[in-house]
């Protein structure tokens, strides 16, 4: 990749409402140090507006750029080191951005939560990314972050203490408060306008192994009916992000030379509780299609103060080699949509910005690209825990 470029981090789409908070966290965080980032945007208007409200220096640099024009796209791209784009939806508005950075060597990271559009990311622009070094990482937010770390963390501790990584790992989310943004929303609903008209798009959504490059694995549960989780003691429901973060962590599991086993088996629930009010949640979960149906829109978006109380706590379970159950927790303190999941990406940016050795060129999974580097970078400065857990001690 090019030293000698213009910028360390560019924020495509800073003018946007997670854009904003990107670059609001940046400002924050990093505004004294020796990094130097610029905010990007369709509108220089707009940009400067927006770095005035969020209190930002206003010597941050302002670049204007249209995501459909590729000489803007390719000038803009040839400037930095590392791009962090939250203007989707992907399929839409993110074609040109990161075929540039495959084509210049410039590392990239995105919130996409799109499997059609990132298989055919993968088809499209790896051998330029290996040729040219640069470093793609899709789904760097609360999808799949969280999930995909989560799995990473727990495998980690599950071969030291036994010789051998679990062949099968739950994930089970424990507590969630805070909205989806509009963002996976608009997203949600140009994937389904695109398999109406693409139908073989419909076969990538459902194989939960699309994402790894021709590997079929294991038939892997449905998870899409309510169950009972004796070791829990809950009842659980479908997860309406499952489908794009169990792509994910297959993605990771291929990428990293299946250290989990070719066999290796996921799924992804929401728990809800034990007893009758429990059964009770779990099938209304199961049957709820409110957030489909909703009229949220990209830029809507809760206040600071929603997003300073929102959290959330992902359980993760498995069976080790040793026959002992094993459990880690990975909890966020701030509403997965927004608050997290704009503190995740750039820290994700950061962390690719400061290791340049540890992926090479390609797209990559968050856990295949950083795996622990991330994970300190995340406890130390994003308000992530990982923390393991025994089965007496789920708090």
């Amino acid at each position: 990749m090019t030293a000698q470029r213009d910028f360390d981090l560019v924020v495509v789409g800073a003018s946007g409402y997670t854009g904003r908070l990107v670059a609001e966290y940046l400002a924050n965080t990093y505004g004294n140090s020796d990094i130097k980032w610029a905010m990007a945007g369709r509108s220089l208007e707009k940009l400067a507006s927006v770095r005035d409200e969020m209190g930002i220096s206003p010597e941050t640099p302002l670049i204007q750029v249209d995501s459909h024009d590729d000489a803007s796209v390719s000038a803009l791209v040839q400037r930095t080191r590392v791009v962090i784009t939250t203007v989707g939806p992907y399929q839409l508005y993110g074609n040109a951005l990161i075929a540039a950075c495959a084509q210049h060597g410039t590392d990239y990271v995105d919130l996409s939560g799109e499997p059609g559009w990132m298989h055919d990311t993968i088809a499209a622009h790896s051998a330029a990314a290996k040729a040219s070094g640069a470093r793609l990482v899709h789904s760097c937010g609360f999808d799949s972050i969280p999930f995909d770390l989560g799995v990473f963390h727990l495998q980690q501790h599950i071969k030291a203490a036994t010789g051998a990584p679990a062949s099968v790992v739950k994930g089970r989310v424990r507590a969630m408060n805070g909205s989806f943004s509009g963002g996976t929303l608009a997203s949600l609903k140009a994937t389904m306008a695109a398999a109406a008209e693409r139908p073989e798009l419909i076969g990538i959504l459902m194989n939960p192994f699309s994402l790894a490059e021709g590997f079929n694995g294991p038939e892997q549960p449905a998870g899409n009916q309510p169950q009972y989780e004796q070791e829990l003691s809950s009842w659980s429901a479908p997860f309406i992000m499952a489908p794009i973060n169990t792509k994910n962590i297959h993605r990771s599991n291929f990428l990293l030379g299946h250290p989990w086993g070719e066999d290796f088996r996921y799924d992804e629930m929401i728990l809800t509780g034990d007893g009758d009010d429990g059964k009770a949640a779990a099938e209304f979960v199961a049957k709820d299609d409110s957030f489909a149906k909703s009229d949220l829109k990209p830029g809507d978006g809760p206040s600071k103060e929603e997003r300073e109380a929102g959290n959330y706590d992902v359980l993760f379970v498995a069976k080790g080699a040793d026959g002992g159950l094993y459990m880690n927790s990975v909890k966020g303190d701030r509403d997965p949509g927004y608050g997290s999941t704009s503190k995740m990406l750039a820290e994700a940016a950061i962390c690719l910005l400061k290791n340049p050795g540890l992926a090479s060129g390609g797209i990559w999974t968050p856990a295949a690209a950083m795996g622990e580097v991330l994970i300190a970078r995340l406890q130390e400065q994003a308000g992530l825990t990982f923390t393991m857990l025994s089965p007496q001690s789920q708090a």
